[in-house]
């Protein structure tokens, strides 16, 4: 099951980046600290690339497919973590959106990306908790040895040529990137 902990690796970095949008908003809102666009910018990026092309797909194609064949009754959940993906992909379309905005048309513009990001993160954490609390359980229980080694190598090489070594490292090198973008207490601020 060497595939629970790379989804549970992934949903941690993608966590600590929404955390860390929400933080560097919340600074700008309460405090006045002067946005810092190549960091969101970044993030938006990220989030953009690893949960939309990366994440969600191997989910769909390799875990929750195999689910829905052993276990009926996770079908109405699987069809609901489905359907958040496709919102989620949308709510993403308007982070990048309200962001360019923000960008171009200044501090008017923060409350639409500031909500975006509160929305998509919402979204997103509750996501996260029902595949952990929910789907991760009903698999255990249900998928066969031979289901898990299939996810596992799918998950561990990314069984797709879209999500191969060189995707894998571009994305932990955006992730990288974050954090050395990130003032502290989120990051290193070296960049």
């Amino acid at each position: 099951m060497q595939a629970i902990g790379i989804l549970h690796a992934e949903h941690r970095s993608l966590a600590a980046v929404m955390h860390g949008m929400l933080y560097l908003l919340r600074e700008t809102r309460l405090r006045g600290t002067p946005p810092r666009f190549d960091v969101l910018t970044a993030m938006v990026e990220y989030i953009n690339a690893v949960p939309e092309r990366l994440h969600h797909p191997k989910e769909e194609a390799y875990l929750f497919r195999r689910l829905a064949l052993r276990c009926i009754h996770a079908g109405p959940l699987i069809q609901a973590l489905e359907k958040e993906h496709r919102l989620a992909a949308a709510m993403v379309l308007e982070l990048e959106r309200t962001l360019e905005r923000y960008q171009g048309g200044g501090p008017r513009q923060f409350q639409a990306f500031a909500e975006a990001a509160a929305k998509y993160a919402a979204l997103q954490w509750r996501h996260m908790r029902a595949e952990e609390d929910e789907l991760l359980p009903l698999a255990r229980e249900h998928l066969t040895p031979e289901d898990w080694k299939a996810i596992d190598a799918a998950f561990a090489s990314h069984g797709d040529p879209l999500f191969g070594a060189e995707a894998e490292q571009a994305y932990e090198t955006l992730f990288r990137r974050i954090v050395a973008l990130s003032p502290p207490p989120l990051g290193s601020g070296t960049e």
